[in-house]
């Protein structure tokens, strides 16, 4: 059995982590972290293997770093890393020949949902993504929007049609990632959602996924923490761990 600790055990996605873990026969929860608890220290006195940071996105960079320098591979589920954080931590885990798993969604079907818009983005380079999360979440765009921004762009092979993006009211056309158009929507009763519209020559492509409820992106976090002990990197992406 996997050995894991949730930080950020007593948050939302923190407690379904923790119920998850616990009815998975192949991992075995050995400690709750949540602040105020030193975090290094119940990763060498439980010998943790795993440690899934599910806190704030505020402290996601100095929280990979600490569960690496104590020897377990962290699955981090906050987002707000720059490119340049990834790539440190990247080469912090390399040093330590340690596994590790920062994931912008850890829905099987967001991750799908990201995959098919790439694919889609070969064919139909024009294309905005509109994502919708509840008032809680802490910064915009999403990580899930920014990674497909990414994915869209970097598969494009075509160049998308210019638009003109002269804006009556400030910020009426969205951010922009790479040429890709993002839009942010924070409302009460939404968890997660996102679209991604696709335009051609008198046709569009809409793909769309929605997460319910934070159970559907357990499966994700517990396929995470087998995975994340067999390997001696740290990817960005679910999708690394899923093929």
């Amino acid at each position: 059995m996997v050995k894991v600790i949730v930080n950020g055990a007593k948050g939302r996605m923190g407690s379904e982590a923790v119920n998850a873990i616990n009815n998975d026969s192949a991992l075995e929860l050995v400690a709750e972290c949540d602040f105020g608890d030193d975090l290094s220290a119940l990763i060498k006195s439980t010998g943790a293997q795993v440690v899934v940071d599910l806190t704030a996105a505020s402290a996601g960079f100095s929280n990979t770093q600490l569960i690496l320098n104590a020897g377990a591979c962290p699955v981090i589920g906050t987002s707000g890393f720059q490119v340049e954080q990834v790539k440190e931590l990247q080469a912090l885990a390399s040093e330590k020949q340690l596994g590790g798993l920062i994931a912008p969604n850890f829905s099987i079907g967001a991750v799908l949902m990201m995959k098919f818009s790439a694919e889609a983005a070969k064919y139909l380079p024009d294309a905005e993504v509109i994502e919708a999360h509840s008032p809680q979440k802490e910064e915009s765009p999403s990580g899930t929007g920014i990674r497909t921004a990414e994915l869209i762009s970097a598969a494009r092979t075509k160049t998308p049609v210019e638009c003109s993006d002269k804006e009556l009211i400030e910020g009426a056309r969205g951010a922009e990632l790479n040429g890709v158009k993002l839009h942010s929507i924070r409302l009460p009763g939404v968890v997660a959602q996102q679209t991604v519209f696709f335009g051609g020559l008198s046709e569009t492509l809409k793909i769309e996924h929605n997460s319910q409820h934070r159970e559907s992106f357990m499966p994700g976090i517990c396929l995470a923490c087998k995975e994340v002990v067999k390997r001696n990197e740290l990817v960005y992406g679910l999708e690394y761990l899923m093929d």
